[in-house]
């Protein structure tokens, strides 16, 4: 039994060694691309199954695409708390194997997915007492509460399930086991786009059927991202490993804040979006719904991409090469932005057509075409806005990521669509998120550039 257990230990050991070898010397370009091939596939499935639910019950009315689209702040809100575990814990693992710390990192990871749970169990309880208010908060008005209420009461009972995969999927990757947390985002997402059209229209259920096939993709892509995190040499969650001390917690905080305040505030400017539409009627927020499920799966691709740099930044800032971390993100900078120009240029040409793809409903397109081609023209600033935040996180500089995570969606959007609308009416709906992408990444890249200059001069350190 002790040579067993000793046998198990070495193999382990050696296991973590190769990753080590792997993640600190592979050519950064050929890792990146490595690495990041399974988290764009996850990311597209990810975006694709949550336009799913926005294509099907588009079959239904405008008024279920509107309800969905409200409804997806509350789901981005859940979300915004997975990926606050799920980055938290994630970059402080990585950087801690990057440094010989397995214990540590150990406990994180176990320490991660029990805060994450708990949090979701507070979420579903909270929003299922309030469930009317809720949907009235988010911008429901009389003819959208039905569906909106249907569709939220069943999503908030997967609050758990879906906090849970974010910490889980988020861990794999920093571990550089990108491939497991793929597969487990790809099971759930089969299984969502399989049931859609089979219990909205088969089973007859509409849009709570759309709900039910969203909870049940989350709650097996758990479970299978679960089982992968018990292969291989990746670290095994374990009760015991678990200590909800302050120590560990601000370490989340300091790694997943930024997280928190981009998804965070994201559905904060959601909810004001809708709020802003919703004057102008349901056609209105259902367009600009529409236009925001497209650019968020463009940019989608965008983010696998970049966090396929995640745990080279993270695991060889630890290791104390930090020229490969300054390599990695010039080399993210330039291609995304070269892949957004070219979706743009899409976008731009063919926006009436993508809109109506979703919607057929002329008042949909009308909105959300012109929406769609604002938010296209200023698309490929958002490499400069991920990268940097991603990079920025990735290290430990939680307030520097905190306010580029902020920017986009908190600093800007926010404020400019109080007060576009009020002085361009519908238009100034339709511009907000382009002119705030400007006025982002005119604070991301020098942010960015700041620790950039001090890793070339062999400054940079870990913290704040």
């Amino acid at each position: 039994m002790k040579n067993e257990s000793a046998t198990t230990k070495t193999d382990t050991r050696e296991a973590a060694d190769k990753r080590y070898r792997d993640l600190t010397e592979t050519p950064v370009p050929r890792l990146i691309l490595r690495l990041s091939v399974p988290t764009i596939i996850s990311m597209l499935v990810t975006a694709i199954y949550n336009a799913a639910d926005t294509f099907f019950v588009g079959r239904i009315s405008t008024e279920a695409t509107a309800a969905v689209g409200l409804s997806f702040s509350a789901m981005a809100v859940i979300q915004a708390f997975g990926f606050f575990c799920g980055q938290g814990s994630g970059n402080y693992l990585s950087r801690m194997l990057g440094a010989g710390k397995r214990k540590e990192a150990e406990e994180m990871a176990s320490t991660g997915l029990a805060l994450a749970i708990l949090i979701g169990i507070s979420l579903t309880v909270l929003a299922l007492a309030n469930i009317r208010p809720f949907a009235a908060f988010l911008g429901a008005d009389e003819a959208m509460m039905e569906d909106t209420v249907s569709y939220l009461r069943i999503i908030v009972i997967g609050a758990p399930f879906m906090t849970g995969q974010f910490v889980i999927n988020n861990q794999l990757r920093y571990q550089g086991s990108a491939m497991y947390a793929m597969i487990g985002l790809l099971c759930g997402a089969i299984l969502n786009i399989g049931l859609d059209p089979l219990l909205i229209f088969v089973f007859d259920m509409g849009i709570a059927g759309a709900a039910l096939a969203t909870i049940c993709g989350q709650i097996i892509s758990f479970f299978v991202l679960f089982i992968g995190s018990r292969q291989g040499s990746n670290i095994r969650l374990k009760f015991s490993n678990i200590h909800l001390n302050g120590y560990y917690i601000l370490q989340v905080i300091n790694g997943g804040a930024p997280a928190l305040f981009r998804q965070g505030l994201a559905a904060v400017a959601t909810v004001l979006l809708n709020r802003a539409a919703g004057v102008y009627g349901d056609a209105a927020i259902a367009g600009m719904s529409v236009a925001n499920r497209v650019t968020m799966f463009v940019s989608s691709a965008l983010i696998g991409f970049g966090q396929g740099y995640q745990p080279v930044c993270s695991f060889n800032y630890g290791a104390g090469k930090k020229e490969r971390v300054r390599e990695g993100y010039f080399f993210c900078l330039r291609w995304g932005t070269l892949f957004l120009a070219v979706m743009a240029a899409f976008c731009l040409l063919f926006a009436p057509q993508i809109i109506g793809f979703f919607r057929n409903d002329p008042a949909v397109i009308a909105v959300g075409k012109v929406a769609l081609r604002c938010q296209a023209a200023a698309l490929p600033l958002l490499a400069g806005i991920v990268i940097s935040n991603m990079m920025l996180q990735s290290i430990g500089k939680g307030v520097k990521a905190s306010v580029t995570a902020s920017a986009r969606s908190g600093l800007f959007f926010i404020p400019l669509i109080l007060i576009l609308p009020e002085l361009f009416g519908l238009t100034g709906v339709e511009i907000s998120q382009a002119c705030a992408d400007v006025l982002a990444v005119a604070v991301a890249l020098p942010l960015a550039f700041s620790e950039l200059k001090k890793m070339k001069n062999g400054n940079g350190t870990a913290g704040v």
